[in-house]
């Protein structure tokens, strides 16, 4: 079901991606979707007759907005618009959108998209909570740049991110890391200078996000220790939101035990030894302030050799500047940990703050495995296969 935001375009990316995995796709505009992207487009794509009328005499004659509803095995609202939302959540039901939703028995993924403003807005907040409380999947939105030029929260997911989530929910067979626990670091931390600044890193969690998602989806039950990041929380995780090293590391020992940890945190290093309660002035011909360093906890290797509750598999990152192999390797040994992923971040590569990686792969001491550039949910989905694989191996 395609809803009337801009970034309604970007479902014609969603219908060819899902068609290519062999996904059947049904489509519905509403009215506004119908001045943003071509109907002929849409069938096009998705191979089959667009529905946009509630009083098609053709369609209505079968009761087609019946028939539409419960034919489906997934209904997939993207862009999720505000009055969209708000339709779903109050029971409305004037255009043939609203009236299928109103009459579905299948699940319900929503994926919103609108103004910054408007998706803080109390009214949506509280129609996004009666939906969450109503069984229908949240999926976004995304920070960043929107339409309108305000940055913030507002942003549809891209449509990698909505394949994934919604292949999750049709696929059958038991989930393979289910009734296993899994504990996942993202973000960057920020270590306080003074009341205003601090140290930070470019992280943005997106790939450790991605790794917490698509563990749960594999039905393992996760725990996701994330720093100060721009994303939304994963559907089906729970999230432990922290600022420091220290507060990661704490959390992170408190989420023991798990069978497995995923330490994707782009943790500092360092922090200021001691941090004033008012704001460090600049002082007209004075000396720049000294900064004396501290060092944070070593949350990897703290878990990688914890003496009564290690992990059966602790997996590291590497973000690495100069030879990704060798320096892989030696964090590798040094950390204790069992499988390291490693990646370029020199400069001009986008893996900071970018929506792809290229990840090169040490399980041991045999050759690195190099995977191409990815998506990071690709990435992700790579990974959890492979974790899936060992524990159903049966190694530990």
């Amino acid at each position: 079901m395609i809803g009337g935001g801009i970034a309604a375009y970007k479902c014609l990316d969603l219908i060819r991606r899902l068609d290519e995995h062999g996904v059947a796709v049904r489509c519905v505009l509403t009215a506004a979707a119908k001045e943003l992207v071509s109907p002929l487009a849409v069938a096009a794509l998705s191979h089959g007759k667009v529905f946009d009328e509630l009083f098609s005499l053709t369609d209505e004659a079968e009761m087609g907005h019946i028939r539409l509803s419960r034919e489906a095995d997934l209904v997939v609202v993207a862009p999720a618009t505000a009055d969209l939302l708000a339709k779903m959540a109050n029971g409305l039901a004037d255009d043939l959108a609203s009236t299928l939703l109103l009459a579905t028995d299948k699940p319900v993924l929503v994926a919103p998209a609108m103004n910054p403003r408007m998706w803080a807005h109390p009214a949506t907040r509280r129609n996004v909570e009666r939906l969450r409380a109503d069984g229908v999947t949240i999926l976004g939105p995304a920070a960043g740049d929107t339409a309108c030029g305000e940055v913030g929260t507002g942003r549809m997911v891209e449509p990698t991110e909505l394949v994934e989530a919604i292949l999750a929910r049709l696929r059958a067979g038991p989930r393979p890391l289910a009734g296993l626990r899994a504990l996942v670091t993202s973000g960057p931390t920020h270590e306080p200078i003074d009341p205003v600044r601090f140290i930070a890193n470019r992280s943005s969690g997106r790939q450790g996000h991605a790794i917490a998602a698509a563990l749960a989806r594999a039905g393992a039950e996760v725990t996701l220790v994330s720093g100060p990041v721009t994303i939304p929380d994963p559907e089906g995780v729970r999230t432990v939101h922290v600022e420091t090293a220290r507060e990661m590391a704490e959390a992170c020992l408190a989420a023991l035990p798990v069978d497995i940890a995923v330490c994707a945190a782009a943790v500092a290093d360092w922090r200021p030894e001691e941090v004033p309660a008012h704001k460090i002035k600049k002082m007209p011909g004075g000396p720049p302030p000294t900064l004396r360093l501290a060092e944070n906890p070593d949350i990897l290797a703290t878990l990688a050799r914890h003496p009564t509750a290690r992990p059966r598999l602790v997996v590291g990152f590497a973000a690495e500047t100069g030879d990704l192999e060798t320096e892989a390797r030696a964090k590798m040994a040094k950390k204790g940990c069992d499988w390291i992923l490693a990646n370029d971040v020199s400069e001009g590569t986008t893996v900071f703050g970018g929506a792809r990686n290229r990840i090169l792969l040490i399980t041991g001491d045999g050759p690195a495995e190099a995977w191409p550039e990815l998506a990071k949910e690709e990435v992700a989905r790579r990974l959890v296969e492979r974790i899936a694989a060992m524990f159903a191996g049966g190694r530990s």
